[in-house]
């Protein structure tokens, strides 16, 4: 039996507050926001427990990133909601949270020979004199994984924990079929 493991590290999500944001009121009432209107129209929100980064749009819409769990996701956004509400905004909607990539990383458990795997396999890059790692995009699937010689492996792509599991459960039985 091959040893797996798999650990999500970074979860992007967006929620739409559906209310107009004042992102230089904001600004100026928070110390932890950073917005230069000039490069990037949305003001970036970080946010310490947990640690997480936020980009805001005046339209109320937001991307989250850095969290580690779907909980943890729910809690960025709880958090975000209330910063608002200090500059005397009142969000009226519970914002549907939607997944839109999940980073995880992890080992399949044995060696990989790179230059074997990107002959057989389709789908793949392998320039190892760029990057030590063969980037597979897994067929049937938005799962995309960095290989590397040592069995460490990245995933990215997944928009939940069931297709990431279900695109490592296929990643293997792929390894396993070139043996």
């Amino acid at each position: 039996m091959v040893k797996r493991e798999i650990k999500l590290v970074n979860i992007v999500a967006t929620a739409n507050l559906e209310h107009d944001i004042p992102l230089i009121k904001l600004a100026e009432a928070l110390p932890n926001t950073e917005y230069n209107p000039e490069q990037f129209p949305g003001l970036v929100m970080r946010i310490r427990d947990p640690k997480t980064s936020a980009l805001i749009f005046s339209s109320g819409k937001i991307v989250c990133t850095g969290a580690k769990s779907m909980t943890k996701v729910k809690e960025s956004i709880v958090n975000i909601i209330k910063n608002i509400e200090k500059i005397g905004i009142k969000i009226k909607v519970k914002p549907i949270i939607k997944v839109q990539n999940m980073v995880a990383s992890g080992a399949v458990g044995m060696d990989l020979n790179l230059n074997d795997l990107a002959m057989k396999l389709e789908n793949t890059e392998y320039e190892p004199e760029q990057f030590p790692g063969l980037v597979y995009k897994l067929d049937g699937t938005r799962a995309t994984f960095l290989l590397f010689s040592n069995g460490k492996i990245v995933c990215t792509g997944t928009r939940s924990e069931a297709k990431l599991r279900e695109a490592l459960d296929k990643l293997i039985v792929n390894l396993k079929n070139l043996k």
